[in-house]
């Protein structure tokens, strides 16, 4: 039998801080709670990231929403993924049942039911703050990674992108990006091979079929304006509580590239604006993603990469980033080996590839005397987790069974009317969701081609009212003097003033140099 008082010293030296922290809950051993064993959170180390895993059904959803509860009681804004569309009740008071005053007891806590600042967003057209960027401020390297192009074909878009900044083309959405994209294959291809090297027919094909494999998931709604600024993301509630903003993408979960271009923007977004800040007390903004897995499950190598990496770098930003899946192997080696806190619920041995990814899960965590963690795994009950985290001087703490403290808001979701009542008194929601739609380079470039047809129309009307000559040879379309000169100035005599007060996109901050 294990020393208890022993255990309880381990523990309580482990998880000890000097700075500020949070109570996440109570070690446990041999099924019991060890009095005065509490597995607290230092917030300096928040901004190392973590995992929360475990199967389904083993209260991994109410451990993020703990964590989520205790940043904002703290000051720090919370950016939230609900994937599964259940994590709104976070903005209504908890109600206490018999359960759980029976684990606060336990816990040596008082169950004191809140709820939480919330902003709604979304991605689509449910109810909530709507999220947009433009074609611009994804720039063409990252536009290239989330379509999966070739150097080739990136260099095309490269060259698109060049293109559209010289001539004013401003690329807010999609539709202008397909536009361009069929005017240099067509019509513009020599003046662009004039000024800008040769054009690959195939390339601006494969690039057009990515690009509407893109929309067939619902891409369109998300490119455009008005544009999000992540600095909304970072607001503060009167009574000094972070703001928890909920990203409502429950209904795209069957798009993954749809969620991975935006997480991926979104990500780099932050990277790209947020000032280096260096070793905080307490992170500037904490980021959960549910479902982790839709990130990666059909990323490239190439956009996993760029994943990785910012991940690595995002840190110095102040920024703490929380995968949520059922497996841990669902996030790469590479991601997984950056991660400070991790919390492991319980996971369910049904086939020996279970068993065999159980024991790999075991082998990531600290060694220990008191658990046998390849079978402690699959009898953890509900709201209980093994947990290690990274201690002020960035050291593993000891591995604890640990009995979660319950949430204190809503263990379910909002009703249709209390998430409208979030949405009407949003400022931020009476910002964003106003329909713009700027003249861009859709517009410029239709105008411009169809001012060209009917030049060739009324050239054409012209040359059949004069006499014919036999020594005239035929004429072709192209031996017409009105269409070689359009199709040698279409980007170069595009008028100007009508963007004046446009710029590109309505936004001067530009992000192609993220990468």
């Amino acid at each position: 039998m294990a020393d208890v008082q022993q255990f309880a010293d381990i523990i309580k030296k482990g998880y000890t801080f000097k700075g500020e922290s949070f109570r996440l809950g109570i070690a446990m051993l041999n099924g019991q709670p060890v009095k005065d064993a509490y597995v607290n959170v230092p917030f300096k180390t928040l901004n190392r990231h973590g995992l929360i895993a475990g199967a389904t059904g083993t209260g991994k959803t109410k451990t993020l929403q703990v964590i989520a509860e205790e940043l904002s009681n703290a000051g720090i804004p919370v950016v939230m993924m609900d994937i599964k569309g259940d994590l709104s009740g976070i903005a209504a008071p908890g109600e206490e049942n018999e359960k759980i005053a029976e684990r606060c007891r336990l816990l040596d806590l008082t169950f004191e039911p809140s709820g939480f600042p919330v902003e709604l967003f979304t991605l689509s057209q449910q109810p909530g703050t709507r999220l947009r960027a433009t074609v611009s401020e994804f720039g063409p390297v990252l536009l290239s990674k989330i379509l999966g192009l070739n150097d080739t074909q990136g260099g095309l878009v490269a060259m698109i992108f060049k293109y559209c900044d010289d001539k004013k083309l401003p690329l807010l959405d999609l539709k202008d990006f397909i536009k361009v994209l069929q005017f240099v294959s067509d019509e513009g291809k020599k003046q662009l091979e004039k000024d800008y090297g040769k054009i690959s027919t195939t390339s601006t094909g494969t690039i057009l079929r990515k690009v509407i494999e893109l929309q067939q998931q619902g891409a369109d709604l998300f490119f455009g304006e008005l544009s999000f600024d992540v600095d909304d993301l970072m607001h503060i509630s009167d009574d000094g509580r972070g703001i928890i903003s909920i990203v409502r993408v429950n209904d795209i979960q069957d798009r993954p590239k749809m969620f991975s271009t935006f997480m991926l923007q979104l990500l780099a977004e932050i990277y790209a604006t947020f000032p280096e800040e260096g070793d905080l007390d307490k992170p500037k903004l904490v980021m959960f993603i549910d479902e982790a897995h839709l990130v990666f499950q059909e990323a490239s190598d190439v956009l996993l990469q760029q994943i990785e990496t910012i991940i690595k770098l995002i840190r110095s930003k102040g920024v703490g980033i929380y995968f949520c899946t059922q497996n841990p192997n669902d996030i790469p080696a590479d991601v997984l080996a950056q991660l400070g806190l991790k919390i492991q619920h319980a996971l369910r041995a049904f086939t020996a590839a279970d068993r065999k990814m159980i024991k790999k899960t075991a082998e990531n965590y600290p060694e220990t005397e008191y658990y046998v963690t390849e079978d402690l795994i699959t009898q953890l009950g509900i709201g209980e987790a093994l947990v290690t985290l990274l201690n002020e001087k960035g050291i593993p703490t000891p591995l604890a069974h640990c009995m979660i403290r319950p949430p204190r808001s809503r263990m379910d979701i909002l009703t249709e009317e209390e998430i409208q009542q979030i949405i009407r008194s949003s400022k931020l929601a009476a910002k964003y969701n106003q329909v713009i739609d700027q003249q861009s380079a859709y517009e410029i470039l239709t105008a411009k081609l169809n001012e060209a047809e009917e030049r060739t129309r009324q050239a054409e009307q012209e040359d059949a009212r004069k006499p014919s000559s036999k020594q005239q040879k035929e004429k072709t379309i192209f031996d017409n003097p009105v269409i070689r000169s359009m199709t040698r100035t279409a980007g170069n005599t595009i008028v100007r003033s009508l963007l004046g007060a446009l710029g590109l996109g309505g936004r001067s901050r530009k992000r192609r140099g993220l990468f």
